[in-house]
């Protein structure tokens, strides 16, 4: 090979090495698009399962409540609920994905210490109404992170819409975390204080 073929063969493989260098820049940010995407919609199936899991376990909560209050919280909190899972579903609709659960264990281990309080606590006292009061409120503050950081990355993909959705669920979130932290502090400490 001559020297002319040499240099000529380097400058082709030094071009082809710049053009190597230039794709692999441009593909980590259609990578983390992607991957990004793909959290999000995970994290949907995520909270999906949750929300449809709380369908069941509101009802345990509202059961076991000694106070009327506290059971028409959770009663009412039910339908709100159920209107959440509906909402999940329209996201999923305007991704063009069928609506889709994956086990969130967060809130199965949650929704698991609530089930403990309820068995921990006695019947028809202030003190198990406490101890349900911040089970439901630990959920409602798990919502309340999950629903804020969906919001925000549905913008940062310019899912305006869906963004719209989360956050009208997270203005529900934090309205059920509300009223359980009125109930707690009007009434039911205080009712627990004097057991």
């Amino acid at each position: 090979m001559s020297t002319k073929q040499t240099s000529k063969s380097k400058s082709h493989e030094n071009t082809k090495q710049a053009g190597e260098r230039i794709v692999s820049k441009q593909q980590p940010d259609q990578q983390t698009e992607s991957r990004l995407k793909e959290f999000f919609h995970d994290e949907l199936k995520d909270i999906y399962w949750a929300e449809k899991h709380l369908v069941k376990t509101l009802p345990k909560l509202a059961k076991a409540s000694t106070s009327d209050e506290l059971k028409a919280a959770f009663t009412e909190h039910l339908e709100v609920t159920k209107n959440h899972v509906a909402r999940l579903e329209q996201v999923f609709d305007i991704l063009g994905e069928t609506a889709q659960a994956k086990k969130c264990e967060a809130m199965e281990g949650i929704t698991k210490e609530g089930e403990e309080i309820i068995e921990d606590t006695e019947d028809g006292t202030a003190t198990r109404d406490v101890g349900l009061i911040l089970a439901g409120q630990k959920t409602e503050h798990y919502e309340i992170a999950t629903y804020g950081g969906l919001a925000q990355i549905a913008k940062t993909l310019g899912q305006e819409d869906i963004s719209k959705l989360l956050e009208a669920t997270l203005a529900e979130e934090k309205e059920a975390d509300k009223n359980l932290s009125a109930l707690a502090k009007n009434s039911v400490n205080n009712l627990a204080n004097q057991e």
